[in-house]
């Protein structure tokens, strides 16, 4: 969120649009004159905004001499991969911000559990593995599909593969995982939206990876 009395919109760098914040990402430079992310927006110093998506940070690393070096003012310096970097940081906090739910008591993972969270308890949203088998995976649609609690439908999630999980999680063969209702999971969900938007997910996509 802006600071107190700073502007809630900002111009892309690269394509000179003017969105909220929300939907930029910010840039400053270290010490050494170096560009990094400012994702959490708390840095000091002066910034540089654009959209927050793969495509218009790459644009931004191919021409940075002109993109940075003029929001900048000066001379910068820009490390290759910066989008890879930017991904690397956003899917760590995303991470992150799914260990919190386990240990706010939002999270059920076990495909038995995950199924009885379904049909009782306020759940605002599922966790597939990305390597889970399918079977699994359409029984809890089918689950889903069949209660009147979901009739607007479910957020599911399938950016992370088992191990990932298990590491987030301090967890051994999470493969199936249900959100409980509450800040913590809504957080998480907050950081996959985020995340999708910057690998430029579709509703295609979506679809694709929850079938």
């Amino acid at each position: 969120m802006p600071r107190k009395n700073e502007p809630t919109e900002r111009q892309c760098a690269v394509t000179r649009e003017v969105r909220p914040i929300e939907d930029l990402i910010r840039f400053v430079l270290d010490p050494d004159g170096q560009v990094v992310p400012d994702l959490k927006r708390v840095l000091p110093g002066r910034g540089v905004w654009m959209l927050a998506n793969r495509t218009t940070v790459c644009a931004a690393e191919k021409d940075w001499k002109k993109v940075f070096g003029r929001g900048f003012k000066g001379d910068v310096r820009v490390l290759p991969g910066l989008a890879d970097m930017i991904d690397g940081l956003m899917e760590r906090q995303t991470l992150q911000a799914l260990s919190i739910t386990r240990k706010a008591g939002e999270l059920v993972t076990g495909f038995s559990k995950v199924e009885a969270a379904l049909r009782r308890d306020p759940v605002a949203g599922l966790i597939h593995a990305s390597d889970a088998a399918d079977d699994g995976v359409r029984k809890l649609a089918a689950v889903i599909a069949a209660s009147d609690r979901f009739a607007d439908g479910l957020e599911v999630v399938r950016l992370f593969d088992s191990d990932q999980l298990d590491l987030a999680l301090g967890r051994s063969n999470v493969i199936h995982a249900a959100l409980l209702a509450g800040q913590a999971s809504e957080n998480f969900l907050a950081r996959v939206r985020d995340l999708k938007r910057f690998r430029n997910y579709t509703a295609a996509d979506d679809e694709q990876s929850n079938a």
